[in-house]
């Protein structure tokens, strides 16, 4: 009798919760595994997408979660999988029709993935045999570079967003990177214009009655 209603309960988790488990898998597929464990019989009863090669009917070795009536999750906590990779799991009581645990519906998700694909694209990011500088005699004029890090430093120093700016900012940005001697630069005004998304003339305006040495092409507006 006691075998029967063990089993009993077993058929009731597997029609009311496999389902879920299976939806689950199927998401986040190919990556997640959900697996259904009878807390009674101490058995794997359902696996949705098996990536741990257990077998419904093997042990389930839940009595490593503590498990006791009060608390519903458990995680996220980290596992190793067969083949030495990390999984990241969590754990949920599934709860029969008198509110007792009957089961745990564990979902294990494959990180070790997403780390190859991080370390593949931090290799990119970082590159191979990439000089920490461009060569100087190539690029020892680029005012363009230099422009752009005092205009990020400059913002960053006060938490403002390039998109976000209003016009005393902009105005003072103008000036700071005159200051700089960043419009000493063929073609500066264009581009510190097209930056800040404002007129070549309102740079111009700007820059008006500033003091120390110009570009040629601002001499008008000593």
């Amino acid at each position: 009798m006691n075998q029967k209603r063990k089993t009993g309960k077993t058929d009731v988790l597997v029609k009311r919760y496999a389902s879920i488990a299976d939806g689950i898998a199927m998401l986040f597929f190919p990556y997640a595994e959900v697996v259904i464990h009878d807390t009674a019989r101490k058995k794997v009863v359902h696996i949705a997408n098996n990536l741990s090669r257990r077998e419904v009917g093997d042990d389930s070795a839940i009595e490593e979660l503590d498990i006791h009536g009060a608390k519903k999750l458990y995680g996220p906590y980290e596992k190793i999988n067969w083949d030495g990779r990390r999984m990241r799991s969590v754990s949920i009581t599934l709860d029969d029709d008198t509110g007792s645990t009957a089961g745990v519906m564990c979902v294990n998700f494959n990180i070790a993935v997403f780390e190859e694909i991080g370390n593949v694209l931090e290799l990119f990011v970082r590159g191979v045999g990439v000089a920490p500088s461009h060569p100087e005699d190539l690029f020892k004029d680029d005012w363009q570079e230099r422009i752009n890090v005092f205009l990020h430093r400059w913002l960053q120093e006060r938490q403002l967003a390039l998109n976000a700016l209003s016009r005393d900012h902009k105005r003072e940005l103008v000036e700071a990177l005159y200051m700089e001697g960043a419009f000493k630069g063929k073609s500066a005004a264009n581009y510190v214009a097209n930056l800040l998304g404002m007129g070549r003339a309102t740079v111009y305006k700007h820059l008006k009655g500033l003091r120390d040495d110009v570009s040629p092409e601002l001499e008008a507006y000593k």
